[in-house]
């Protein structure tokens, strides 16, 4: 390790200044949970507790205030050199957008593209993994925007569709109900292999998890080769050619939620106007797309994920 990232420092900074982790968030824009983890990762990157935890209140070890001390200097050197021979600094966006895989090569790209063309100044992180890493790196701050599936109607996302899951298969391949069916999937964490799975014991058949891929492509290739059958929405099985199987000797799967979440804090304005258009470019794509009723179009409310 060469560096410490200042953004760990400056929070650590605000808590001792202000005293108070909720505090801290509220000046920093971001939540008390967001706080807690940035320190979390500072005490980890140092390798020892900064905050006395046998004290009431906000009480430092030594160590913590030695590394209070150093990081007043080296945060004041920085925001001088962040406005050195400017009027005022320049403004500069991230926005950190987790999705499955699945979501990045058929919509993302071109969304971010135009919002870039408004927004020059803005630049995106894009990360990939399963709804409940995801869903709780938005709760705690990590993540500015989450794209991507679920299993129940999600009552805290800003736009919620409702997406039809089917079975694909392969031109050769061949189903014995006797027999466990061969799933092709992400893995046990992927909401595909858990819809599959739950609609197969609800019917009281065996499955076998035949072949599990890292993204789409190989899950495609797999499922193409006659290796297994897959759940998958009807949308994405249309984007890469996949062929849908709605008469399969299988359970009829249930709906799957596309949800698109904003987090708290941070540049709200810019993080909705993004989930917006998001969302027109899902409705331009899928016309007969069911909105949901009743699901309020609201930013993220701290909570456990779903």
């Amino acid at each position: 390790m060469t560096n410490i990232p200042t953004d760990l420092l400056r929070t650590l900074v605000a808590v001792v200044d202000l005293r108070s982790f909720t505090k801290a968030a509220a000046s920093l824009g971001v939540t008390q949970p967001a706080v807690s983890a940035q320190i979390k990762r500072l005490q980890f990157l140092l390798g020892g507790e900064l905050f006395d935890r046998s004290s009431q209140g906000i009480s430092l070890t030594p160590q913590g205030d030695m590394v209070v001390s150093y990081a007043r200097r080296l945060l004041s050197i920085n925001d001088q050199i962040v406005h050195l021979g400017e009027a005022g600094p320049r403004p500069e966006l991230v926005i950190r957008v987790g999705t499955p895989s699945d979501f990045i090569a058929s919509m993302l790209p071109n969304v971010l593209a135009r919002f870039r063309e408004r927004w020059p100044d803005v630049r995106f992180i894009v990360r990939t993994d399963f709804y409940d890493s995801l869903l709780r790196d938005l709760r705690s701050g990590e993540i500015d925007l989450y794209v991507g599936l679920s299993m129940s109607p999600p009552p805290d996302a800003r736009h919620s569709w409702a997406e039809e899951v089917v079975w694909v298969r392969g031109d050769s391949s061949q189903l014995d109900i006797e027999r466990p069916v061969p799933l092709v999937s992400h893995g046990e964490r992927s909401v595909y292999h858990r819809i599959a799975v739950t609609a197969l014991k609800a019917v009281g058949l065996e499955w076998e998890d035949v072949f599990t891929g890292p993204s789409m492509n190989s899950l495609n290739g797999a499922v193409a080769a006659g290796l297994g059958v897959m759940a998958v929405t009807r949308r994405r099985a249309n984007d890469v050619g996949m062929l849908i199987w709605d008469d399969a000797p299988l359970p009829k799967l249930p709906d799957l939620y596309s949800g698109i979440y904003v987090r708290e804090g941070g540049a709200r304005a810019a993080y909705e106007q993004l989930a917006d258009e998001i969302a027109e470019v899902i409705t331009a794509a899928r016309p007969g797309a069911r909105k949901i009723v009743g699901v309020p179009e609201k930013a993220l409310k701290t909570g456990s994920a779903a």
